[in-house]
């Protein structure tokens, strides 16, 4: 019977240890996460900057060896032994498309070195014949092969970073943040490519962003996340119509709405107070010390990830 989930995280943890005068203290970037990612679904993940996104999707690719919980793709737990042989399966597209391409590498040979590390050719001619059809598929010509990443847009150096990413063929991609360096015209046109080419191939994205926008355009369910811990899971529509948690309320009120009388009728939710500090978490909810809503009971304890119905799950006491 062939799983109901491709990827399985459970009660994901990363931490950091940073020096503080004699003492290490840990860094809590990811606290106990926890979520599953069918074939063929586009999660979106949510949160202001510093929230722990990025190094959720890193973790996941074990670019980073978690602290605690386990990953499961397909069914088989990821561990340092069977990486490797999973990399093929599981890959990243970068958030900045200037740093995560080697600039003293051609075209062809960026998109091609995930072919050499995995060895899926047989000659230099097949190697070459499946780079073209790789930048093809992402809208790149032929004669961009020989050039270098600088001598390209941020657009189309992101396109050969989704092109890089395709040539194993895989089955879950981690797109961190893939389109908040671009400009806005050139984010459509990559949105719209990433929704193509899973219809085309089937494959299931975890999609990083704190634009909501572009996460409710492009996702199946989004996740909101808040200092390392998840808030919020829903399905993408249930979400944005009826959300519960007071901070997901709060980041919905902030997205920008284009008809200006619905904008003007519309009431912004402002938060109190500065964002904690990971290295000094309060008790409780970590949402607590900017909440409205908070009691004694969110000091004291903090609230687990509950299903409220439909698979909308919430972590409130209060709500």
């Amino acid at each position: 019977m062939a799983n109901e989930y491709l990827v399985e995280v459970s009660h994901l943890k990363q931490y950091f240890p940073i020096r503080s005068g004699f003492k290490t203290i840990p860094l809590k970037a990811v606290d106990d996460v926890s979520f599953n990612i069918r074939p063929g679904e586009t999660l979106g993940l949510v949160g202001e900057s510093g929230c722990g996104k990025t190094t959720v999707g890193r973790t996941l690719l074990r670019l980073y060896k978690p602290t605690d919980g386990t990953v499961t793709f397909n069914g088989t737990e990821v561990t340092d032994k069977n990486i490797h042989a999973l990399r093929k399966e599981m890959q990243m597209v970068f958030q900045d498309p200037y740093s995560s391409l080697n600039p003293r590498m051609t075209v062809e040979d960026i998109i091609g070195e995930p072919l050499d590390v995995h060895k899926l050719y047989s000659t230099r001619a097949e190697r070459h014949e499946k780079v073209m059809e790789l930048m093809e598929t992402v809208g790149l010509n032929a004669d961009h092969a020989t050039r270098y990443a600088h001598e390209f847009s941020g657009g189309q150096r992101q396109r050969i970073g989704i092109a890089r990413a395709l040539a194993v063929d895989p089955k879950f991609i981690v797109c961190d943040e893939p389109v908040s360096a671009l400009d806005v015209s050139i984010q459509a046109q990559v949105v719209n490519m990433f929704e193509d080419l899973q219809k085309q191939r089937g494959m299931a994205y975890l999609f990083i962003a704190h634009d909501l926008l572009v996460v409710r355009h492009i996702s199946n369910r989004i996740a909101v996340m808040y200092l390392g811990h998840m808030m919020e899971m829903a399905d993408s529509k249930e979400l944005m119509d009826h959300p519960i948690h007071p901070y997901t309320e709060s980041l919905l009120s902030a997205v920008p709405i284009p008809d200006p009388k619905t904008a003007r009728s519309s009431q912004r939710i402002v938060l109190e107070g500065d964002v904690p500090s990971p290295l000094n978490m309060p008790t409780g909810c970590p949402f607590r010390t900017r909440c409205k809503y908070a009691t004694d009971q969110c000091a004291a304890q903090r609230p687990e990830l509950r299903d409220r119905g439909n698979g909308h799950f919430v972590a409130c006491w209060n709500r």
